[in-house]
Order: C-alpha cells, then structure tokens, then sequence
C-alpha cells in the first residue's frame, strides 16, 4: 500500500470512521484544540519554604477565626494526566499481565494487539544476555523497556529520584472517544480531606470535571466548581491585590491593609459594645475578615514571582527541569511543558493541592505508530518533570494516569525510525484499557504490600487481562465500571496516609467490604495521616 508523507503529528487527525467533531471533548481528543490544565486545590502542603512577610503578632491569631487556611491538610500532593481520546496504557507502556501479575505472561496474540510484535514480547530472552531486554523495573512499576512513556519520564528524572519512584497498574475498561468517562477523581482526592490555602479547582474548561473526562456524579460538590488554569500567566493572576503593591512595597501595603482591619475592628466594637451577637454582627465580620484576608494574600502573594512557574529556577533554566529553549519556543512541546510546569508549580509547593494536565491528540490510531510514539514521548517527559520537582521540592507525589478508552494493533508493523518497530495502531479499543499510578517518597522508594513476591505482584496489578490482551472485566469492582476505577485510586490515596479504614464512612460501600479494599490497596502508608510543609 502506498504511504503519504511523514504528517506533522500535531496536525488535527481526521479519522474517516469518525463523525466530524462536534463537541470541545471531540475537537481535543482528535488534536484540532490543545488541553489545558486544571488545579484542583484539595491539599495544601505549605505556601512556600519561607516567608518574606509576616502579619502583625496581634493579628495572627485571627487568621484561623476568619477561615484563611495557612497550610492546609498536609495531603500529599495528587496530580492526574487526562490524555483525551484513547491512549495505549497496557502493553507497549506499562506492562499488564494475567491473574499473577505483570510479569505473568500474555499470549503472544495479546501483546501483538496491544502493539507489540513476536520479536519485542516480554516473555523472550536475550541469548546474549540470559536476562529479558524487554521488562524495565527502573520505576518499581514493570515497564516496556522501549515505552515511550518511560523513554520521556527518564528524560527528566535524576537516578536519585527514579530509585524512589514505584507504582501500580489497574487493567480496567472505559469507552473510546468520549468525555462521559467518570475517570477523574478530583472531587474524592477532596472529599478524603484535601484542601487548599488559595485555591479549591481550577480546570481546563468549563466543565463540572475542569478536563476531559467527567467527575463521577456522586462526587461531585459545585461549590467547589473549576476555574480555568492553563498557562503561567493564568497563574500568576490567580492572585490580585489591587494597586497597594504597585504604589507601596509589599511590606507596606500590608501594613496599610492591616490598619484598615484594626480601624474597622475598633469602630465595630465601639457600635456594638458588648451586646449579644446579631446579624449586622455577622456582617461586620465578614467585612474585618475580608481586610484581613486582602492583607494575608499581600502578605503571601503580592509578589508575583511567588507563583511564577517561568520564575523558579528548580523549573526553567540552567539547571531547571526545561531549558529555556524547551521552556520558552513556540510549538506545542513548550506549550505543553509550560502548562505542566504551571500545575506542578501550584501543587507540589502546596498553593493547590491536586491538579489534573489535559493532554489532547490521543486518539492517534489509524495511521502510523510513530505519532503515538511521539504524543507518548512528550507526555512521559510531561510526567517526569513533575516526580523530579518534587524531588527538588522534598514532597512527595502521587502521580495518575488515564484516558478515555484505549486503542489495538492489528499487527501491521510502522518501521519508520520513531515507529520503532512496532505494531501500528488500527482502531479504538475499549477492552485492553488500563490506568496507572506512580508514587515518589522522599526518604525511600515506597512498598508494595504483600508478605511474599506473589502477594506483591498481585497488589501492583490490580486486576488482570485475559491472555488475549482484553480486560477481565470480573477480576475488580473497577474493571468494568469508571465510577469504580476512581473510587479505586481515592482508595489507594488515602491508604498512603494509613487512612484508607475511613474509606467506607466518606464513600460507602462501592467497594466492597474491608478484605476487598485491601486487595484494591496498592501501597503501604508512606505518612502518617499528614506531612510537613516543603522544606
């Protein structure tokens, strides 16, 4: 058959088996818009590793009374890659395997449908070497060795922060091509006792989720709806102090907001003058506490470096996690970078708690294999920089992936050189679906459960694929049911906080009883209950 010429992967993909975009969800999934990014303040870890500024001693006290979190719940910090419009998972990235875990063996079908061809299986030995070339274990999680998932993660991580790196996978169905995937699990991540000292969601679009995939109904709390966050600037106007900072030096203009408070204090008191509580009282209230939370984000925010992703050093620069040139080029890899680097920004110092980076053009099938291999590079590069800044930062992170549906190989191979060899990408997939997560701990790579290697291997697959490559939609409450997938990952996020026994009095009983739920568990605590601020 004849090719056409290599195609900017960029490019709007324009599937003939596919209706015409319609939707905001239809035109990011095929590429025609860019994802935006989404910062769901649901932890608060700190505000940053110090404070140029401080609120008077007298005042201090007052910042509780009047609701202005400091430092929030000490959650560890959640961030969640959306990759809208079916991405491959299972197989050529994280490997999936059957009742025994990731390394016990599909059919050599089953990873052919998953797009990798007879001589790339996990399974083959390397005479040479009397090892498998094909399984990478550097993350704690089983990789593909030439994943491009883990090809772009290691990109950007140092060996120090890889060594404290593990994961899980989860084989679960969901629909292809579509946003109506309850995936994302921001809600619960704040439900479980996340909060934020600035933010509560901000999205990519204006969407009850904030990305791609939906928010499971059950879950969702509107007062806490999204606003839309995808790029620094968007960041470092989250904040507005009005005029003061710009006629008066920060220190100044807290002072001068901190006057106002104590003026107004005095002249309320002074009407009031001991008599009981009313409602005017009430009103007077609101009006001392909003003097003193304009003073508490001049204090904290009124520069606007503070939150300037472009700004840190640790993310953008000689020695930043991206060059200048990666940083600051027009194109959509820097578009894309500057838009994790803002999430990560905001979460792992603690000024939001949980963010969710939209990624568009994932539904890449249909044509050669070498756009996903490309699209997947750069979202592993996305994922790495997060786990190494916070490594640089000293926090750790729980860092999920998913997407809506999947996609299959019908064995055809894409030699190209950024095919790699590998089975091209013939048609959406719902069945070899799957969703993973990886987990960064400061002080050690964190344990998987299980007394033994097999109990271990069945708690960082959680679920099973059929020989076949398909799901076994029967082995997992989430493998058959989105709902349920992002319960699972809830589950699994306070169980590193050794706090998963309250999983049933938040969430109920979806999940089964306590002996199901620890099978869902992946991880032992890695804190106990909340962590210290950024050091």
């Amino acid at each position: 058959m004849r090719r056409k010429g290599k195609r900017n992967y960029d490019d709007p993909i324009r599937h003939p088996d596919h209706s015409r975009p319609r939707t905001r969800r239809d035109f990011l999934a095929q590429g025609f818009i860019l994802g935006g990014a989404s910062v769901l303040g649901g932890v608060s870890l700190s505000l940053a590793p110090g404070r140029s500024v401080a609120l008077s001693g007298d005042l201090a006290p007052l910042v509780a009374q009047c609701g202005i979190a400091t430092q929030g719940a000490g959650k560890i910090p959640f961030i969640c890659f959306d990759l809208a419009g079916g991405s491959s998972q299972a197989g050529s990235n994280v490997l999936v395997g059957q009742r025994g875990g990731q390394l016990d063996f599909l059919s050599t079908m089953g990873y052919e449908r998953q797009g990798l061809p007879g001589d790339m299986i996990p399974p083959i030995l390397n005479p040479a070497t009397g090892t498998n070339d094909f399984i990478d274990t550097t993350l704690g999680l089983a990789f593909h060795s030439d994943s491009a998932f883990l090809r772009g993660m290691m990109t950007k991580l140092s060996p120090a922060t890889a060594a404290n790196i593990n994961g899980a996978v989860i084989p679960a169905r969901s629909e292809n091509d579509t946003g109506n995937n309850p995936h994302n699990p921001m809600y619960g991540i704040a439900r479980a006792g996340a909060d934020g000292s600035l933010l509560t969601l901000i999205g990519s679009e204006n969407s009850d989720s904030g990305g791609n995939s939906m928010a499971p109904a059950h879950l969702i709390d509107l007062t806490i709806r999204p606003t839309k966050v995808d790029r620094p600037s968007d960041v470092t106007g989250l904040v507005d102090v009005g005029d003061l900072v710009s006629v008066l030096n920060q220190s100044d203009a807290v002072a001068v907001m901190e006057s106002i408070y104590r003026i107004s204090d005095q002249k309320m008191n002074s009407v009031n003058n001991g008599q009981t509580i009313t409602s005017d009282d009430v009103v007077r209230d609101l009006v001392k506490c909003g003097y003193l939370k304009s003073a508490d984000l001049a204090e904290r925010f009124g520069n606007p470096a503070t939150l300037d992703p472009a700004g840190d050093p640790e993310i953008v620069g000689p020695a930043g996690i991206f060059s200048d040139v990666e940083f600051n080029q027009s194109g959509r890899d820097s578009s894309e970078f500057r838009k994790t680097a803002s999430v990560m920004k905001m979460v792992i110092n603690g000024f939001a708690g949980a963010g969710t980076v939209e990624m568009g053009g994932y539904d890449y099938h249909g044509g050669r294999r070498a756009e996903g291999e490309v699209k997947d590079f750069r979202a592993g590069q996305c994922m790495g920089a997060c786990l190494e800044y916070a490594a640089r930062i000293g926090m750790p992170l729980m860092l999920y992936v998913m997407s809506d549906g999947s996609l299959s190989s019908n064995g055809a191979i894409d030699n190209t050189a950024d095919g790699r060899g590998k089975g091209e990408w013939s048609s959406d997939n719902s069945s070899t679906a799957a969703t993973f997560f990886l987990v960064y701990n400061p002080s050690r790579r964190p344990t998987i459960i299980g007394a033994t290697p097999e109990e271990q291997a069945r708690h960082q697959q959680i679920g099973y694929m059929r020989p076949d490559g398909s799901v076994e939609t029967a082995a997992t409450p989430a493998a058959g049911n989105v709902n349920l997938l992002a319960e699972t990952i809830v589950l699994n996020y306070m169980a590193l906080h050794g706090e998963n026994g309250a999983f049933p009095g938040l969430f109920g009983g979806n999940l089964g009883n306590a002996a199901m739920q620890d099978s869902l568990t992946a991880f032992e605590p890695i804190v106990n209950g909340t962590i210290d601020s950024p050091t």
